[in-house]
């Protein structure tokens, strides 16, 4: 071939090598990959990137819609005027809800005028849940809402507050799937002149399976039963070498049968001897347990407090002592406060909440109390409310420190 000729061929030879290289780079390929292509397998696919992490549920918790429809049952004035009150006459009751469906009530908000000085303790609170003979929630008001003396004090917790003025605020849920009635009833002599109330509550279609029922329960003792009233000093003997490890002689806040979960309690004390009222251990008996299943140091520490609560007041969303007058004396009075939310004390069988009086229940003081629980029905009986009068707290004779001037009754 001609030098001219083989220059002359030269375009088109690189006019082929320039259309299989691009057949091959548009098939992925290059003369070096497809040579290693032949020795070697393919590299596997490197994986996707991870996905990004879910944003937390309680940064949609205010704004996530809600299909329940909400709704106030309230003593507002049904001609339009300002009369938003209703009177309860002795004797008498007056209907703070009665609603069928199912729902929840939120809140109950009361302000009470009266000339009753004893009114928190004669006005009784009741709730029916679904219909049942007998009321999950007998109380009288003032205990309710942590007034176990049958005075008013401000304080703030988590499901329980006192704002000024004499304006009394709950916030339990209190679910009910076919119908919810509450009452106040005035068991007292004197007219209640004006009740004041709002039930905020919310309907829906219907509840889950598994939600207990609210109930709230008011015992006392007046005085609790010290087993001696010869002792000047309580941590001497023979006071300070009783033992009690079964919870003989305990004060029991409540008592219940079925599946549930124990919330919280309030507690009052008007003491009837000298001396620090608590040293008291709590004693908490679950499913049939002989021995307490929960034991606790003393009655300070049950409520979370110390050293007698230093001899002075406070109140916290769990916790709290926010009433103390005169305090380690005789005419001492404490209202005490704790709830269990963030741990609700649980039982499959039974319960059996208590506490001491005094170490190994040597002191008699009088206690007044209300537990919280939810649990599934039906419910046991609860013990009989005790009379108007029994209610009223006055202080006993009962011996002991400092107990002599007071006139035995």
């Amino acid at each position: 071939m001609k030098l001219t000729d083989a220059n002359e061929a030269s375009p088109a030879r690189r006019r082929l090598l320039s259309s299989i290289a691009s057949g091959a780079a548009l098939l992925g390929l290059s003369a070096a990959g497809a040579a290693a292509s032949a020795s070697t397998k393919a590299a596997p696919a490197a994986p996707p990137p991870p996905p990004e992490p879910a944003a937390p549920e309680e940064l949609f918790a205010q704004a996530r819609l809600r299909s329940y429809k909400t709704r106030r049952s309230s003593s507002w004035d049904r001609t339009g005027g300002n009369g938003d009150a209703v009177p309860v006459e002795a004797g008498k009751s007056a209907t703070m809800l009665e609603v069928t469906g199912a729902g929840v009530v939120t809140h109950i908000w009361v302000t009470i005028n009266s000339q009753d000085p004893m009114h928190l303790k004669n006005l009784v609170l009741r709730a029916w849940w679904d219909g049942e003979a007998t009321p999950s929630v007998e109380v009288p008001i003032g205990d309710f809402f942590g007034l176990g003396l049958g005075e008013y004090y401000v304080y703030q917790s988590a499901l329980l507050a006192v704002a000024p003025v004499k304006a009394l605020n709950a916030y339990f849920q209190m679910p009910f799937s076919t119908s919810a009635r509450i009452t106040v009833t005035n068991e007292g002599t004197v007219k209640t002149d004006s009740f004041y109330f709002a039930v905020d509550y919310v309907t829906m279609a219907g509840l889950p399976a598994d939600v207990g029922r609210f109930h709230a329960q008011y015992r006392q003792a007046a005085p609790c039963k010290g087993w001696t009233d010869d002792w000047k000093k309580q941590y001497e003997p023979p006071v300070g070498d009783k033992k009690n490890l079964n919870g003989e002689g305990n004060y029991v806040f409540f008592e219940a049968t079925g599946k549930g979960h124990f919330v919280g309690v309030t507690h009052s004390v008007e003491q009837n001897q000298d001396q620090w009222f608590g040293e008291g251990d709590d004693m908490i008996f679950i499913d049939g347990d002989t021995l307490p299943t929960i034991n606790g140091t003393g009655s300070e520490d049950y409520y979370n407090g110390a050293w007698d609560f230093g001899l002075q007041a406070f109140g916290y969303q769990h916790n709290g002592a926010p009433y103390i007058v005169d305090p380690e004396r005789l005419g001492g009075r404490y209202c005490l406060y704790r709830w269990h939310i963030e741990s609700p004390i649980t039982f499959e069988k039974s319960i059996k909440v208590t506490i001491e009086h005094g170490h190994a229940n040597h002191r008699s003081d009088n206690f007044y109390s209300t537990a919280y629980w939810y649990q599934s029905e039906p419910h046991a009986a609860f013990p009989a409310l005790p009379s108007p009068a029994e209610r009223v707290p006055r202080i006993f004779q009962v011996g002991g420190a400092g107990a002599a001037p007071v006139p035995k009754e």
